[in-house]
């Protein structure tokens, strides 16, 4: 059983108010990448993209956006979407309510966007009501574990060719430690995914 790939309903039920799945939406999946932007990563997702038309959401740590201004501004001239994914990469888990809502308010002084993945795809009852007031909670359907140096390439690949189904939310990373899986994975993922004739959407706020 893939717990960490695909979300079971009892997880899904720790956060009531996240959206794992977007429903009656045909035959189109949301395409996410987590933990970016970096210089060494994001510039080829994006370069990925484009070669195939396709937009993505990127969930952007707030020290990185903070450092690397110019690649958030790549990221939204090409048209894709920001999403916030904290300033710090705090686990909600090892931290306290207050300081939790703190280092996500903080990331959005350099994100302009109401969308929020938690880190670690984990919140706190308490930070989950907190921040359902002010933010949509993005969650996950497909997590594709490129980040894991357990797998390979073609079985990151093989996370995605067997768990996406319609109106799946897939999370890939832009960073260093999913790079040795993801230069292959991703674009490898993108051209089965158009064959099996799934169209690409955007996460939209609704904020």
């Amino acid at each position: 059983m893939r717990i960490i790939e695909r979300p079971p309903l009892w997880w899904r039920a720790l956060c009531p108010k996240g959206l794992f799945r977007v429903s009656g939406c045909g035959r189109t999946v949301y395409l996410t990448f987590d933990d970016g932007p970096i210089p060494e990563v994001t510039p080829w997702v994006l370069d990925c993209l484009a070669e195939r038309d396709i937009k993505a959401t990127f969930f952007m740590v707030g020290d990185n956006a903070r450092r690397y201004p110019y690649l958030v501004e790549a990221v939204c001239s090409a048209g894709h979407t920001l999403g916030n994914h904290a300033m710090h990469h705090l686990q909600g888990l090892h931290t306290s309510l207050m300081p939790y809502v703190a280092d996500i308010e903080e990331a959005r002084l350099y994100l302009d966007t109401s969308l929020f993945r938690p880190p670690h795809g984990f919140l706190r009852p308490s930070q989950a009501k907190a921040l359902a007031g002010r933010y949509d909670i993005v969650m996950y359907d497909v997590v594709t574990r490129d980040y894991s140096n357990r797998l390979t390439a073609e079985e990151v690949l093989d996370n995605v060719r067997t768990l996406v189904r319609p109106g799946s939310i897939i999370v890939f990373h832009d960073s260093l430690k999913s790079w040795p899986r993801l230069r292959e994975a991703l674009p490898r993922s993108l051209d089965w995914l158009s064959q099996q004739n799934y169209a690409f959407a955007t996460l939209k706020s609704t904020r």
